[in-house]
């Protein structure tokens, strides 16, 4: 029990670190935490389909900027930087968690024919 809150403490300092590393590096590019994630993935594709356009038309952009400003060795706080970035805003991650779910609950559903 005491070993296992140490490690939890530990584990939540550590992903604090971890995040502000993250964040760090999101806000040079510009982009946001959202935006790295795998789309290859098929529950990210498939929230990406469910997606409202503006949202999928800013994580394009937000990604080729993020190219064209690595290409360039410049960095996104040289162009702007007064903006709010919302690095950690959650746009599709919420249908992502919904779609594993449901995959989950239907694997679980159809167990017996195996």
């Amino acid at each position: 029990m005491a070993l296992r809150m140490v490690i939890d403490k530990t584990m939540g300092l550590a992903s604090k670190f971890y995040q502000r590393s993250v964040a760090s590096q999101l806000t040079q590019t510009g982009l946001r935490y959202e935006d790295i994630i795998n789309e290859n993935e098929k529950e990210v594709a498939e929230a990406l389909s469910l997606a409202d356009p503006d949202t999928v038309t800013g994580r394009s952009r937000r990604l080729k900027r993020a190219i064209d400003l690595n290409f360039k060795r410049k960095n996104f706080m040289d162009y702007a930087a007064d903006v709010d970035q919302e690095t950690f805003k959650k746009e599709i991650f919420d249908d992502v968690m919904k779609i594993r779910a449901r995959d989950q609950e239907y694997a679980m559903l159809n167990a017996h024919n195996k």
